[in-house]
């Protein structure tokens, strides 16, 4: 059913398990009046649940980025408006369509793990890896809201819903026409479209996207052009509702590559000549196919059949010692999945809903990789074929013994199957049985007055092998899961109608934790060991008057080894996860027609390796700014300033003997023109 601007800006709240987990709460999610966990980045949203399971019934951690947060911003790539969403680590690789991402409560973004479950629109759109090619397929014009949950304890998803899940929903019905044209620094050019008609129970909705840039650094041009169409119909009764959604995604770029530390100080503009030839080439879709039903007054039912492909081409030389690669890979992934809702009322129990759901997902997965000179292979190093399965099963009650009270356990359980063939030599390798993969949860949540909620939550989710370590390849006997067993507790209040709050403590973890190798021919994995994650996260949002909204938000999280096979690493922190997240932000509505914001983004440096002797990097603190001018009813201007002080910041990975750079933009301003009709 169709989201409104005004249900976000209605809904709000954290979650789960009451009394043993308690600590306190204030910021981005809320709850007046009503239990649920959602919160909008800046204001507080309140709504009861209601039909299928969505967000507001998963009680936990769990932030709303609203259209307004969205359209406004100038970004390359869609990872980049997770910046602004609390408790989110982002990840900056600068490398073509290889640009960055984003990660969740103490898991790095370099791919190792990915640990977060991403979905469009409800549709799953990982790679096998988990990571997020598929990210893009939804034009920023187009994005109605952005849900972020974080967590263990949310039952609707199996596979890469390590820490948690991210949804964009893109717009359905309305009548609108939306021209944006852009234009700013690095040559970067881009032209948004949207069109949506309703009429007689019938929507339809069209999005194109196209930009360009020369980039930041030298031989760093990309373009890229994406299409999204959604296409409702409701039957008059409200009853039942089908539809069709299809995307298409073309990136092209260049890769500037890496520098070694004092190339990047002396130059950070730069691209090394052995870069010259290094490019990606990408190509991304998306079919789904929905419907839900409301067979009577206490049963809802829905369900999705959708496929996802992709193809990708990229040239890479990571350093002027190593050849240049081919990295080819080919995904076909088909899936469908169904849940089935009981409001039942009253029960022995008090106010009882239960929610079912089933899944599955099969993928035929290629990757192949050459060495090759200015793109001309020299020699083929992997040629992988594998098929990865996935089925699950959950069921949820959604229990409420008295007024204060919510209570809700959850059960679910997932399978994977498949098999790989080697291609170099032929040989074919079965997946490791993993057996039935077992995820309790439970959450609670107590609202104490109509100003405070106190909440708690936990639960296990799961691990497996990437690439071929999900498959028997060097070994006789079947691998374990890695479990990765989480809680969170919180107290979440609104004393006054201005001003609501959050804070909440977690902890995660992962009972043998094993990394992807990111540069291995063999696409293997490697051993970390028991790790744990934990932290405190902050969030306040504020409305002192009607002109006025500010927002802030703090993550202070901490990862350890606690036990490994490699005694170097024992006692140390995983790489890449820095100690402090912090956004700070506020707009101000000067005039009827003028509005004006500004923002800071914190990330602080973080280890290069697990023995963490390598020292750190990344960290960065950028001030942003924007205004908007509302010509007329039909257009507004908006100019955007990105790293207003031009300050110097950049990723940094280890190689094993050395560190490599890849500077982040310098300073930088964008004008855009917005046309609604």
């Amino acid at each position: 059913m169709k989201k409104s601007i005004s249900q976000y800006q209605r809904k709000q709240s954290p979650v789960a398990l009451g009394a043993a987990l308690f600590v306190a709460a204030l910021g981005g999610m809320s709850i007046a009046h009503a239990q649920t966990t959602a919160t909008a980045v800046g204001e507080v949203l309140v709504s009861a649940p209601k039909g299928a399971l969505d967000t507001r019934q998963v009680f936990t951690s769990v932030n709303i980025l609203p259209s307004e947060r969205i359209e406004e911003q100038v970004t390359l790539n869609n990872w980049q408006l997770f910046e602004q969403v609390p408790g989110v680590q982002i990840t900056q690789f600068g490398q073509g369509n290889t640009s960055g991402k984003f990660s969740l409560r103490g898991f790095n973004g370099e791919g190792e793990i990915n640990a977060v479950k991403l979905l469009i629109d409800g549709v799953p759109s990982n790679s096998n890896d988990g990571n997020m090619p598929y990210i893009d397929l939804a034009p920023k014009l187009n994005i109605e809201a952005i849900e972020v949950v974080r967590g263990t304890n949310d039952p609707r998803y199996g596979l890469h819903n390590i820490a948690g899940s991210a949804n964009i929903i893109t717009k359905q019905g309305g009548n609108e026409r939306q021209l944006r044209l852009t234009a700013g620094s690095f040559g970067t050019q881009e032209a948004q479209a949207a069109l949506g008609i309703e009429k007689d129970g019938f929507s339809q909705n069209y999005a194109l996207n196209y930009q360009n840039s020369d980039g930041h650094r030298a031989h760093s041009a990309s373009e890229n052009v994406g299409f999204s169409g959604k296409w409702f119909l409701t039957s008059q009764d409200k009853n039942s509702r089908v539809g069709l959604i299809a995307r298409r995604y073309e990136g092209n770029a260049q890769e500037a590559g890496y520098l070694t530390e004092a190339q990047a100080k002396a130059d950070p503009l730069q691209s090394s000549a052995y870069n010259v030839s290094d490019e990606d080439k990408r190509v991304v879709s998306q079919l789904a196919l929905q419907a839900e039903h409301r067979l009577s007054v206490q049963w809802v039912g829905s369900a999705q059949v959708y496929s996802n492909a992709i193809n990708d081409r990229r040239f890479v030389k990571f350093s002027a010692g190593t050849s240049q690669q081919e990295r080819v890979v080919d995904e076909q992934h088909v899936g469908a999945s169904a849940q089935l809702t009981w409001r039942a009322g009253q029960t022995a129990l008090g106010d009882t809903t239960v929610v079912t759901g089933m899944d599955m997902e099969r993928q035929d997965n290629v990757s192949e990789r050459y060495t090759t000179a200015t793109q001309v292979r020299t020699a083929q190093t992997r040629n992988q074929q594998f098929d990865f399965n996935t089925a699950g099963a959950f069921v949820q009650a959604v229990l409420k013994p008295a007024d204060q009270w919510t209570l809700v356990p959850a059960w679910r359980v997932d399978k994977v199957s498949g098999n790989y063939t080697n291609r170099l030599n032929n040989r074919v390798y079965a997946i490791n049985d993993y057996g039935l993969v077992n995820q309790p949860k439970i959450s609670a949540i107590y609202q104490l007055s109509d100003a405070a909620s106190v909440y708690g939550n936990w639960g296990k989710s799961f691990q497996v092998g990437v690439g071929t370590a999900s498959y028997k390849v060097n070994q006789v006997n079947d691998l374990e899961p890695s479990i990765n067993q989480g809680w969170e507790t919180g107290l979440k209040f609104k004393p006054v109608s201005w001003l609501d709050g959050r804070v909440a403590a977690w902890r995660q973890t992962a009972s043998n934790e094993a990394r992807r190798k990111l540069n291995d021919p063999a696409n293997d994995s490697e051993n970390i060991g028991k790790t744990q994650r934990q932290g405190l996260d902050v969030e306040i949002n504020a409305r002192p008057d009607a002109k006025t909204r500010l927002w802030a938000s703090a993550s202070l999280q901490r990862s350890k080894i606690l036990f490994a096979e490699t005694a170097s690493t024992v006692g140390k922190e995983i790489d890449h996860v820095p100690h402090q997240l912090i956004n700070l932000g506020g707009e101000y509505q000067a005039t009827d027609a003028l509005k004006l914001a500004a923002w800071i983004n914190h990330q602080s440096d973080s280890y290069l390796e697990r023995t963490n002797a390598t020292g750190q990097f990344g960290g960065y603190t950028l001030l942003n700014a924007s205004a908007r001018y509302q010509v007329n009813r039909e257009l507004s201007i908006d100019f955007q300033a990105r790293n207003l002080t031009n300050q110097y910041y950049e990723y940094v990975w280890w190689d094993g003997s050395q560190s490599l750079h890849a500077p982040a933009p310098q300073r930088s301003f964008f004008a855009s023109a917005t046309w609604r009709y």
